[in-house]
């Protein structure tokens, strides 16, 4: 199975998700999505997971949950905005992750993409960085990725350099 990560957009909408995520089976939002509109878009493209973000109003907060636990293709996911990473989690996310026991733990908001292994609770952490323009980053990412057979393969990291026309 095929997944799609973005987080961090803040309502701006770039065509090339639609070009990178074109044959990717499920699109995940770790928050911050800043309008309602960039949810339905993203959800014409492919199924659409999201948790809502800190910059998220109240109708993304009513349609999406703050956490979001599922299991696809023996991997049990985790996703939520403010997370942290391995060594330095969010208040209250490693009793969670120690409730949860996920295999991959998804997280947004630092606007910085890491990839990390967390030796202690046996898990993948991914933040995909920011896909928008709001924020100190300076350089915007998506990622793909697999899911086969309780593990996460084939990462892609996807940079989208401003000066590249949409395609």
């Amino acid at each position: 199975m095929k997944i799609g990560l973005l987080s961090d957009t803040h309502a701006y909408w770039d065509p090339r998700y639609e070009y990178y995520f074109k044959d990717c089976d499920e699109i995940w939002h770790a928050g911050d999505m800043g309008s309602p509109e960039i949810a339905d878009r993203m959800a014409q493209l492919s199924v659409f997971r999201a948790v809502y973000g800190n910059c998220d109003g109240a109708p993304l907060r009513q349609r999406f949950p703050l956490y979001d636990t599922f299991v696809l293709e023996g991997v049990t996911v985790l996703m939520t905005h403010i997370g942290g990473y391995p060594g330095k989690y969010a208040p209250g996310i490693a009793s969670l992750l120690e409730k949860t026991q996920p295999t991959l733990f998804v997280s947004g908001h630092s606007h910085i993409l890491k990839v990390k292994y967390d030796s202690v609770h046996k898990l993948l952490h991914i933040n995909p960085g920011a896909a928008g323009h709001q924020g100190f980053h300076t350089v915007r990412t998506l990622l793909r990725f697999e899911l086969k057979s309780g593990r996460i393969e084939n990462l892609e990291v996807i940079e989208l350099a401003d000066d590249v026309k949409p395609l």
